[in-house]
């Protein structure tokens, strides 16, 4: 029999952790459910600062975001690079992601630490649906970088022709 009050060694909270942020980059958002629901703490974060719902909005697991979500988990929690869950559904190019993350409260034109918004993200890899939907959603497609540059500039730099003839139009 194990005895209940018997605490995790570091070492095996390390391994639980670990296969903790492995659930959320797998998907698996009933585990995810049922963990928090028992106590784990919805914006737990790993050595890199990304917290279950960064990993789960990267990997595009859209159930995995909603039960997180649920569970009040924070949209606008930045990992160490200073990168938002936001930011990395549109460099991956799933809107479904980034709708949710939207009606769960990210910031539509929350910036990373060097100023990068989801819409320049979004512009620089000419993921064109989901620029056609943040700009719809009130994103500011004049927002600079902190080198000073916009959405446009980025999706030029980039060579994605369509987020760029998309912006020109827009841009007018």
């Amino acid at each position: 029999m194990s005895d209940p009050n018997r605490q995790m060694t570091p070492e095996e909270a390390a391994a639980f952790t670990e296969q903790v942020f492995n659930k959320a980059r797998e998907g698996d958002a009933a585990m995810l459910d049922r963990l928090i629901s028992a106590g784990l703490p919805v914006n737990l974060r790993n050595g890199k600062g990304d917290t279950l719902l960064m990993l789960a909005s990267y990997y595009g697991h859209l159930d995995a975001v909603q039960v997180l979500l649920k569970h009040k988990a924070d949209p606008e929690q930045r990992n160490g690079n200073g990168q938002s869950p936001i930011a990395g559904a549109a460099f991956k190019g799933d809107l479904a992601v980034v709708k949710a993350l939207v009606d769960g409260g990210a910031d539509i034109d929350g910036a990373s630490f060097d100023g990068r918004t989801a819409l320049m993200m979004a512009a620089m890899f000419n993921r064109v649906e989901i620029v056609e939907y943040l700009i719809g959603k009130g994103a500011d497609p004049k927002a600079k970088d902190a080198n000073g540059v916009a959405a446009l500039d980025a999706a030029r730099t980039m060579g994605a022709a369509d987020t760029t003839a998309l912006l020109e139009k827009l841009l007018g």
